[in-house]
């Protein structure tokens, strides 16, 4: 008996114990993506900057590196609204190395990611890990995948141009210069990336309403390198080949120095209007390009998150500016 009562208090002790830790782990379980939104909505209320992580693709790729600057600068001018962490992948195809900078940036504490994803489908999930921790989404430059999106029930605003009307621009400054039945090229970006889709449709478009000839098309995956090998070979294998439409500028680079080497006179499109462009425009070596205004996308998107973190309403989709670019201007 005396055993017994000496172990009472101990055993209430014990369960009070039990009882509190599962409480709290209880509470600790429910969160999920509005409470965090509704957190980072309560910090801003309070005065807290919130902290929003810019996610790209390569910043090799001149267009991103723009894109940042232009983040960076925004975030100076209003410096006590927000921080800016900004991150890039080293090269274009490397869509693990994105999926660990989401994962890196939810460690850390965001309370927003404005990514321009490298694949449409690939980042998905780990977007969704994101948003059930309470980060919000918003998508720029790059649609994600609506199919993908509502399979996983995830909801992310998209913030960008309108890629295949852009290229349909280019492509028909092009067309404008050649006949009928002329035969052309297309050089893709990454075939599973929404934006690449496009700007091929919008090049094919162009190309289709002005009767001439895709005798050729292939994906350079945005690079200068595997463009101009490919443009090489392009021009060897058509010796009647009149233009080559390439889906971003750093791609057109590639294939001006492929055409420079042939000797021949083949016309050239781009896309993104980067700064290396611009001696190939002045000159004619470039047709046209377009601007999708890289410097102003990232701060489109980070003002959307913004927007909603200070408890706006989650906006709709929205398209931002493309303009054609040509050496005529």
């Amino acid at each position: 008996m005396n055993d017994d009562t000496s172990r009472a208090p101990h055993i209430r002790h014990v369960t009070l114990l039990l009882l509190c830790s599962l409480l709290a782990s209880v509470g600790c379980s429910r969160p999920g993506p509005s409470a965090g939104t509704a957190a980072a909505s309560a910090g801003a209320s309070r005065g807290e900057r919130p902290r929003i992580a810019l996610v790209m693709k390569s910043l090799a790729n001149e267009f991103f590196a723009t894109m940042a600057d232009g983040a960076r600068a925004h975030q100076t001018a209003g410096a006590d609204r927000y921080e800016l962490i900004v991150n890039g992948m080293r090269n274009e195809t490397d869509v693990s190395e994105q999926v660990t900078l989401v994962e890196q940036m939810v460690a850390r504490g965001v309370a927003a990611i404005v990514i321009a994803p490298a694949d449409s489908k690939a980042v998905v999930p780990a977007l969704k890990q994101a948003a059930d921790a309470g980060v919000l989404v918003i998508n720029i430059d790059n649609r994600l995948d609506p199919d993908v999106l509502a399979e996983a029930g995830l909801a992310a605003p998209f913030v960008g141009p309108d890629n295949r009307e852009g290229a349909r621009r280019a492509g028909e400054a092009v067309a404008r210069k050649l006949e009928a039945g002329a035969e052309v090229a297309i050089i893709e970006g990454i075939v599973t990336a929404f934006n690449a889709q496009q700007r091929a449709q919008g090049l094919e478009d162009a190309a289709t309403a002005a009767g001439l000839r895709i005798v050729a098309r292939q994906s350079a995956q945005w690079e200068m390198e595997k463009a101009n090998g490919i443009a090489a070979a392009m021009l060897g294998e058509h010796p009647d080949l009149a233009a080559i439409f390439c889906a971003n500028d750093s791609m057109a680079l590639g294939a001006a120095a492929a055409i420079e080497a042939s000797g021949r006179r083949v016309l050239l499109s781009g896309f993104d209007n980067v700064p290396a462009v611009g001696p190939l425009l002045a000159d004619g070596r470039l047709t046209a390009t377009v601007d999708q205004h890289g410097d102003r996308l990232a701060v489109e998107g980070i003002e959307t998150a913004l927007s909603i973190l200070s408890g706006a309403a989650r906006p709709e989709d929205r398209t931002t500016p493309v303009d054609l670019v040509t050496g005529d201007r």
